[in-house]
């Protein structure tokens, strides 16, 4: 018997063991799941801003071509004034020679 009751306590010394080394895997598994959501808290943080500095890139782009086309514009504002200038020389020139074969 006596050796049964040493196999028994063998036994329950490591079911206890068995227990302390379970009841510390739990807290370090609870801790892994604080920092994962802490860090998945700061992905989204992060993600977020790269959002809006993608955004903010964007809209300098926009304004950056606005800006290029405003020179543009001014080139083309002036080849239209150039092109109206010519149109009216050339209306001028109609009405002399309408006047001249009346």
């Amino acid at each position: 018997m006596a050796s049964l009751s040493s196999q028994m306590n063998i036994v329950v010394e490591k079911t206890k063991n068995l227990i302390q080394l379970c009841e510390a895997l739990q807290e370090e598994n609870d801790l892994l799941k604080l920092e994962v959501q802490s860090l998945q808290v700061a992905f989204d943080t992060s993600s977020d801003k790269v959002n809006q500095l993608e955004q903010k890139v964007k809209a300098l782009a926009v304004a950056k071509t606005l800006d290029h086309s405003n020179v543009d514009k001014e080139a083309i504002n002036e080849k239209v004034l150039d092109t109206k200038r010519k149109i009216s020389d050339f209306v001028r020139e109609i009405d002399k020679c309408i006047g001249l074969l009346k």
